[in-house]
């Protein structure tokens, strides 16, 4: 016998206290935990002290790149730059640089440089032609000049080419050091951001995807499998699954896949390095060397919200191992992943009222960690 409740889509056994406290009105509700959301819904409680503020979660865990990033504290490698701005307004890539920039100062501060290992070791860009060195080295006055103007910051990009030998790389032209920047320990951030979350007072429900979103003026409803839980005001910050849930045109998922290596005795790389216009990346961490990227190796595959490997990327990423990075010590690849990025036509991220209650915070263009933070206090400005 089924029995009517005032929840007519509940598909689960909800108790009348679930009822009262989990699906009566809420204040604020987010969609997604990662950094964005959760930074949002912890901006939002601190101005808001007593509103009921839940943060909805699809996966146990965030199943996009919050959990699954390679912990770049990053901002901006000359190529990349360079290339953006060849397709976007030059003040909307140094506003976005800017962003990314104000992004991590306030990520550190919410959660403090040694709870989350940030250790400023410098981003380095590694050039494979003598052309692309070239143009990116005679850009170096106006990068430097820019970066200064937008974050403050003098002599940020400086060329390295001894880091060629002193790490050991193979068949490069020329190295490019920015010094400002950074890595951080991605485990330690989610967890660490979690916690402020609940300490806060921000309640995060885990395993609830949201199938759809009703905005009805005077309120949202979220229809997920566990029933329908309504808000004041909605937030949605899912990055490259976006497209799932709202009517978006320019944000698509991007996968970007990642392996690392068992502990490599004696590895003398240290810091980020961007490759081939930040389309691979590495690090170290923990004695081993996480390495990534690939995707303009297949755009219209790894456009895609499925979270797999395949064998072309993994194998140009082993291969560019053996041959560029670690062509003199041996390796092994100890465990393989890969996470969605939300990307568009151009790098700036999407933070707007998508109808009268529901704010959309989303397309972080692969800089999530820099970046995410930032969009999620504005997100929250947006419905406060």
């Amino acid at each position: 016998m089924t029995i009517p409740t005032s929840n007519s889509n509940l598909s689960v056994n909800i108790s009348y206290w679930e009822l009262k406290h989990y699906f009566s009105l809420a204040d604020l509700i987010v969609v997604g935990a990662g950094i964005v959301g959760l930074t949002a819904a912890i901006e939002y409680k601190r101005k808001h002290k007593k509103a009921k503020v839940f943060v909805l979660e699809s996966g146990i865990i965030p199943m996009g790149a919050s959990t699954k990033n390679a912990g770049f504290a990053c901002f901006g490698s000359p190529s990349e730059l360079l290339a953006d701005l060849k397709k976007m307004p030059e003040d909307s890539v140094w506003e976005t640089v800017q962003m990314r920039w104000n992004g991590l100062q306030l990520l550190r501060k919410n959660l403090g440089d040694k709870n989350i290992d940030f250790h400023n070791w410098g981003g380095y860009e590694l050039f494979n032609t003598n052309k692309s060195f070239e143009l990116c080295s005679e850009k170096l006055n106006y990068l430097n000049k820019k970066s200064k103007e937008y974050i403050g910051k003098s002599n940020c990009y400086s060329i390295a080419n001894k880091s060629i030998n002193k790490f050991g790389f193979n068949d490069l032209s020329g190295v490019i050091l920015n010094k400002h920047e950074g890595q951080i320990d991605t485990s330690k951030l989610f967890t660490q951001l979690a916690e402020l979350a609940q300490k806060t007072g921000v309640e995060i429900i885990s395993g609830v995807h949201v199938n759809e979103l009703k905005d009805l003026k005077s309120s949202v409803e979220l229809n997920t499998g566990f029933g329908v839980f309504k808000c004041k005001k909605c937030i949605v910050a899912i990055n490259g699954f976006a497209k799932e849930l709202l009517k978006i045109k320019d944000v698509a998922p991007a996968r970007a896949q990642v392996l690392i290596t068992k502990p490599i005795k004696n590895l003398k790389i240290k810091g980020t390095f961007h490759y081939d216009e930040g389309f691979y990346y590495f690090r170290n961490i923990d004695g081993r060397l996480l390495f990534g990227g690939g995707r303009n190796l297949d755009f219209e595959g790894e456009t895609t919200t499925e979270l797999k490997v395949t064998p072309k990327i993994q194998n140009q990423l082993e291969h560019l191992l053996k041959t560029v990075i670690l062509p003199k010590q041996k390796f092994e690849i100890e465990h393989r992943w890969a996470g969605i990025m939300g990307v568009g036509s151009e790098k700036r991220p999407i933070i707007k009222n998508y109808s009268a209650n529901i704010v959309c915070a989303v397309r972080m263009g692969g800089m999530g960690v820099a970046i995410g933070s930032l969009v999620g206090k504005e997100a929250a400005q947006l419905v406060s």
